[in-house]
């Protein structure tokens, strides 16, 4: 489902996984006793995985959850009880850091549930195997995920850069103007907590870029409008950059700033992105920095992967400013890890701290007559 978790990563030149340390811990969450059969076998195979938990309910699930360690739950969104869905912000507790895959048949492209699901925290979804899906493929892409989730910061770690974040940047002195947020697995439910942080009006455009597949985009938009409060919309090429509107990139082109008679609009671009995703965030912030220069700020949410890296340079370059998300609130710290490893971070913060810091570069009047500068 998610662009940034296009490529496995491998241990060998040879492209062949080889477990590291310990194997990665599952918990398998079904009420169907065949579903949960057919996921061990597909699992049992790759001696990278141990399952050391099965659960037919997702109350049974916290409770064992209390007594065991896990690092990926895979639940179950149709379920007896109070179900998957509404389970997750009570397992994700229980799990103390695990993350959440949801294999189900509503986690359809477009599925309402699928967006509602990932908003409350689960790191991604996979729909269950069906008629045509996945061609026969359903174990390789069950795998291919686990691992990705299992091995996802070191996985995503620079190669040449091991070491701690560097240093942070010195914040800009320079007003907002525009606002671009990028994000990949996890990203949904840190955004929901970054837009809960800002204040109703920050009295400039609003651009983000979220890995997602075309079809979610509409669902995700509305839940978006709806955690943010502001209008949020699917951009559509030359479509007006207005203050506190969210603009979203689509599922097949990055979204970048122009200009045209003074006015900023959006672009859609479906050219080839050095990190490989579609869309990318590199192309949005290397805009803004082209376009805005001081005055842009961009942040880096939760994902997996460099997207973000090369475009935060070319903003920072252009005096832009550039935020990471830490590491203790992502669900999987590649991106921000990145550009924080980069030394192009002026600050690394929870979501919410995050928004905080925007609003500290606002320079419109608050709804109570005070100015935020």
């Amino acid at each position: 489902m998610n662009g940034a978790l296009a490529n496995h990563p491998v241990d060998d030149k040879a492209g062949v996984h080889r477990p590291a340390r310990r194997p990665i811990r599952l918990m398998i969450v079904d009420d169907s006793m065949v579903a949960r059969a057919v996921l061990t076998r597909m699992i049992d195979v790759d001696a990278g995985f141990e399952i050391v938990g099965v659960a037919g309910t997702a109350e049974d699930a916290i409770l064992a959850l209390g007594q065991i360690m896990v690092d990926i739950v895979l639940l179950d969104l149709e379920m007896p009880g109070v179900g998957g869905l509404k389970s997750i912000p009570r397992i994700l507790e229980a799990a103390k850091g695990a993350k959440v895959l949801i294999v189900s048949s509503l986690a359809e492209e477009g599925a309402e549930q699928t967006v509602a699901a990932l908003a409350l925290g689960a790191a991604d979804t996979l729909p269950k195997p069906g008629t045509g899906r996945f061609n026969g493929r359903f174990s390789e892409v069950l795998l291919g995920k686990l691992r990705e989730l299992g091995y996802a910061d070191r996985a995503s770690a620079p190669v040449a850069s091991p070491n701690k974040p560097a240093g942070l940047r010195p914040p800009t002195q320079a007003p907002l103007r525009l606002l671009a947020v990028g994000a990949s697995t996890g990203g949904i439910h840190a955004l929901g907590a970054f837009f809960a942080g800002l204040p109703p009006q920050i009295g400039v455009p609003i651009l983000v870029t979220q890995h997602l597949p075309p079809a979610f985009m509409p669902v995700f938009a509305r839940q978006l409008a709806a955690a943010a409060g502001r209008e949020a919309l699917v951009a559509e090429d030359g479509m007006k950059l207005l203050p506190d509107r969210i603009v979203i990139a689509p599922g097949e082109a990055h979204l970048v700033v122009d200009e045209m008679n003074g006015q900023l609009i959006a672009r859609l671009l479906k050219s080839r992105a050095s990190s490989g995703c579609m869309p990318s965030v590199d192309p949005m912030l290397a805009s803004a920095g082209a376009v805005i220069g001081p005055g842009a700020v961009g942040i880096i949410l939760t994902g997996m992967g460099r997207d973000g890296t090369s475009g935060s340079t070319r903003l920072v370059e252009a005096g832009g400013m550039v935020m990471a998300q830490d590491e203790a609130s992502s669900a999987v710290w590649g991106m921000p890890r990145a550009v924080a490893e980069a030394g192009l971070a002026s600050a690394i913060l929870p979501p919410a701290k995050l928004a905080r810091r925007v609003a500290s570069l606002m320079t419109i009047d608050l709804s109570d007559g005070s100015t935020c500068k």
